[in-house]
């Protein structure tokens, strides 16, 4: 049955239907049944296993929200979901720690930069300490600096861990891929998976991550911009030489540029993992340099927006890059942080890829993005801190879907 012809009869399989399975994908299906218990919600998740993608390969660091706008959806979710995400683990028997952070500044051209950061993250409510480079060597003895940030509130969990338990909380189809979406104004959303499957349901939330562009145009929309992947590829230390690194170390971010920098973290495992870098991918799921999709690297490369992009941030580009394809330079950048370190310490570690929206302009979307449209709720950027956030997203997304919903259903009460 194709997807138009789903939608003739008007007979209902669920109520709403929830498009990707990752971490925001299900705090969004588990916020709708906490918000409207007899909603039938449905989460077609086209990975066989959860938290494939972005859900499963991150640095498993709750953000405190020390980096955002104040008053942007970023600096006021992550807030308020990293106090949630650390009650919802404890609930759940899910590991975590509440460790805290130092913000590293290296040298004193970064001492401004570093002292914003301590005001933003006041004006955001959170509670920080600046620490001058006696105070910063006793919580890190190995890490070289000027000055720090102590910020209090910053957690460690297992992502993964939480994606699967919010799982068995909601309906998911797994193997279940998207590749027809039918919409009628008043008769709701008509979706057909890989497997011929095709589900009539009152309304449609787009948390697709990688692929939410891929979603918006399936529904006939114009997200109005492009997921463009970069991968972030990760080292962790040999084990002989973990000692050198504590806690969690992060240098002072460039404001030009959406990502916060190669960090130093002691996962739970208590293994110590350096990265991210940030690179273009040739696939929206290229994990190495070897995974290249053509069709996908065509889109991308004919997608003007990408190429301003790459205009306006050619230098740091070209950093990443380097770091990229030599380890030396990856190990001499690290060095600034963490000066004890030699080539050879660093062992290689999984990559994941950040779906970063870009607008035609070349700009990159710095917030949270959210599309509604008719029976329609797109997540168009949801990256980090969007695990550390995920069940205020979740709420957030609920709500506005509720809200498409009463308006559909009035639409077909009106006919």
């Amino acid at each position: 049955m194709t997807a138009a012809r789903a939608l003739r009869g008007v007979a209902y399989d669920c109520d709403v239907v929830v498009v990707g399975g990752g971490i925001v994908g299900l705090a969004t299906a588990h916020a709708l049944r906490a918000a409207r218990p007899g909603l039938v919600v449905t989460v077609l998740e086209k990975e066989p296993r959860l938290a494939t993608h972005q859900s499963g390969r991150n640095s498993g660091v709750i953000h405190s929200g020390v980096y955002y706008r104040p008053g942007s959806l970023k600096a006021r979710l992550a807030v308020r979901g990293a106090a949630e995400l650390k009650k919802f683990c404890a609930e759940h028997g899910i590991p975590h720690a509440v460790p805290g952070k130092l913000i590293v500044a290296t040298s004193p051209a970064e001492l401004p930069r570093l002292h914003e950061l301590a005001q933003r993250a006041r004006r955001n409510g959170v509670p920080v300490r600046e620490l001058g480079q006696a105070q910063m060597a006793e919580y890190e003895p190995g890490v070289h600096g000027v000055a720090a940030l102590r910020v209090l509130t910053t957690g460690q969990c297992d992502f993964g861990a939480v994606a699967r338990r919010l799982a068995e909380l909601v309906d998911v189809r797994r193997g279940a891929e998207v590749v027809a979406i039918d919409r009628r104004p008043g008769l709701g959303v008509a979706i057909r998976t890989a497997r011929g499957e095709v589900l009539r349901a009152r309304a449609l939330v787009n948390c697709a991550g990688l692929h939410s562009d891929r979603i918006a145009r399936l529904a006939g929309d114009d997200p109005g911009l492009r997921i463009v992947p970069f991968r972030g590829e990760f080292y962790r230390l040999r084990p002989e030489r973990a000692h050198l690194v504590r806690g969690l170390v992060y240098p002072v971010p460039d404001p030009a540029f959406p990502f916060l920098g190669v960090h130093l973290t002691v996962g739970l495992d208590g293994e110590v993992h350096i990265g991210p870098n940030a690179v273009l991918a040739l696939a929206r799921e290229g994990y190495d340099w070897g995974v290249v999709r053509p069709a996908e690297l065509a889109d991308a490369l004919a997608y003007p927006g990408l190429w301003r992009m790459a205009a306006r941030h050619w230098r740091a580009g070209a950093g990443e890059l380097l770091r990229s394809l030599s380890k030396r330079a990856f190990t001499a950048a690290v060095r600034r942080l963490l000066p004890g370190i030699e080539e050879d310490d660093l062992l290689p570690a999984p990559a994941g890829v950040r779906a970063q929206a870009v607008r035609p302009d070349g700009g990159l979307v710095d917030d949270f993005h959210f599309v509604e449209r008719p029976h329609t709720v797109h997540v168009l950027n949801a990256p980090s801190p969007a695990a550390t956030a995920c069940l205020p997203i979740g709420q957030e997304i609920a709500a506005r879907t509720l809200t498409a919903l009463a308006g559909a259903t009035a639409d077909t009460a009106g006919r």
